[in-house]
Order: structure tokens, then C-alpha cells, then sequence
């Protein structure tokens, strides 16, 4: 049986960074405080992504992620969000002047599941679609 790799083409950059909106993707378990959670199971882990909105205030976010000693220490993005979710520091940038600015709206999941069937056909379609319809013109990928 042969592999299929899926691979997005290099796309250049076409517009100067000061002119530039960000959308902020990560798999590194950020929510708001008032969403759910993500599901720590171990044997399931989550397959879902939660919508953050783009005038979100840091202090309003928390992170839920899978065990530490098999996944990553929360607890300092528990203490400083930007060290995952960087929302404070690209609001710096279009303070500056360097960066045109920050999207409407951020995805976040958690990166680790079990279902990764789900994920394939559901969660990243989903996400995409969010990405898509977002007036992002780049996308800043992080994880945990």
C-alpha cells in the first residue's frame, strides 16, 4: 500500500507585514475560560477546536491539554498565554505599525486525539472552512 503524503504548495508572500491581518491556528489547547474544555482523556483525547474571538482578553483564557509527562507543561502558558497564544504580542506589532493587523477570530484545539480518522475527515475541514471565511490574510500556526 502506498502513502499519500498531502502537502500545501509554498505560497509567497505577496503583501508587506504592516499590511497584513493574522489569524492565530494552534493545537496547543487555549480556550476561554467559559468554553468546555478539552477532553484529557488518554485513550480518547479531543478531536474538536474552539473559536476564539479576536478582541479576546488574555486574562479570559486558560489552556486544557493531555497530561504533562506525555505532552507538554501547561503550567506556564497557564501563566502567560502568549507563550502559546501570542494574541498580546501581535496586538504590539499592530501597535508599532508592524502588523496590519489581528483577525476576527483565532482556532485553537488540542493536539492530542486518539480519532484521528475524525480529525482528518471533520475537525480539519471544519477548521479550514473557519480559516477561509475569516478576513485573515496569513495564518500563524502554534503549538504546545
Amino acid at each position: 500500500m502506498e502513502l499519500s503524503r498531502k502537502a500545501i504548495p509554498y505560497t509567497p508572500v505577496t503583501r508587506p507585514l504592516h499590511e497584513t491581518t493574522i489569524m492565530i491556528v494552534s493545537t496547543s489547547g487555549v480556550h476561554l475560560k467559559d468554553q468546555e474544555p478539552y477532553n484529557t482523556d488518554p485513550a480518547e483525547g479531543d478531536a474538536t477546536y474552539r473559536i476564539i474571538p479576536g478582541d479576546v482578553d488574555a486574562k479570559d483564557l486558560t489552556v486544557t491539554h493531555a497530561a504533562p509527562k506525555d505532552h507538554y507543561n501547561t503550567d506556564y502558558p497557564k501563566e502567560d498565554i502568549n507563550c502559546v497564544f501570542p494574541i498580546d504580542r501581535l496586538r504590539e506589532m499592530v501597535d508599532d505599525g508592524d502588523l496590519g493587523g489581528v483577525a476576527e477570530k483565532h482556532v485553537t484545539m488540542m493536539g492530542y486525539s486518539m480519532r484521528l480518522n475524525k480529525i482528518n475527515k471533520e475537525t480539519i475541514p471544519a477548521l479550514v472552512k473557519e480559516v477561509v471565511r475569516s478576513k485573515a490574510d496569513a495564518v500563524l500556526l502554534t503549538a504546545g
